[in-house]
């Protein structure tokens, strides 16, 4: 099967894909177009959804709530970045790095006072900026790094050597229902009522399931107005819970899926 992820060569996405013999591999250059793609028939696709140490990725929300795609599994991969230069430290007059890149990397980044950092689509257009830059560093991966030809000059930038990152794989069909695992869900409410996520999260709480992530996002339909996502431990009672909020407000069922283990 095709799997369509975020590129160029390089990116944390594409490191995944490798890592799980994905073939053929097509590298898209936004996390949009990769889920344009799935949305055409083009495969599956594999993007990043939160990190540890940055939160949600908001590109991969966006996605969710616009596109009718099903989640059919889930990665956890540590995300491990280094300073990449062809000069040395003292020399680095510019970084380049991704957004939630510098995010991760944040508490090392406003110890260089002195060095603007100019953000970047992906870790390995952070890679092809410095190298064509004098005097400039990027943050990235060992491996893209070495794709690159650029030397690492120093390892472990990241704010927490914890730092992992949740993906996920969407495709148009909805997967098979796993014995475990999680389900997702997008919450649109069509009414602004006092008591209302209350109710909602009541709708768990009495059947005992497990919540394990809940973001909410701009609806982009005006100020105050908002969607919310849902992450859920599979038991015994979920698709009865999910009908119950359905009878509450607008729902779209996201899917449920295992958890795919990544070789290292």
């Amino acid at each position: 099967m095709t799997v369509l992820t975020l590129g160029p060569e390089g990116t944390f996405s594409h490191e995944l894909a490798l890592r799980l013999k994905c073939d053929p591999i097509v590298l898209e250059p936004t996390i949009h177009s990769v889920f344009a793609g799935v949305a055409a028939g083009r495969g599956d696709g594999i993007v990043p959804i939160e990190n540890s140490e940055a939160g949600a990725v908001g590109e991969t929300m966006d996605g969710l709530s616009r596109y009718s795609l099903s989640i059919t599994g889930e990665m956890y991969m540590p995300i491990h970045h280094n300073l990449a230069s062809l000069v040395p430290l003292e020399k680095i007059r510019v970084i380049y790095a991704h957004p939630q890149t510098h995010e991760q990397c944040s508490t090392w980044l406003e110890e260089l006072k002195e060095v603007p950092v100019i953000h970047t689509s992906s870790n390995a257009q952070s890679a092809i900026e410095a190298k064509k830059t004098p005097n400039a560093g990027a943050i990235l991966s060992v491996s893209a790094a070495g794709i690159y030809h650029i030397p690492v000059i120093m390892e472990h930038v990241e704010n927490n050597k914890e730092n992992t990152t949740r993906f996920v794989k969407i495709s148009k069909n909805p997967g098979p229902a796993p014995r475990a695992g999680k389900c997702s869900l997008l919450i649109d409410p069509d009414t602004d009522r006092a008591g209302l996520l209350y109710e909602l999260l009541g709708v768990f709480a009495k059947r005992k399931i497990n919540l394990t992530r809940i973001e909410s996002r701009p609806s982009k339909r005006g100020m105050g107005k908002y969607v919310f996502f849902l992450d859920y431990a599979v038991n015994g009672s979920t698709d009865e819970a999910f009908s119950e909020l359905e009878s509450i407000t607008t729902v779209r069922n996201l899917g449920c899926y295992p958890r795919i283990g990544v070789p290292p």
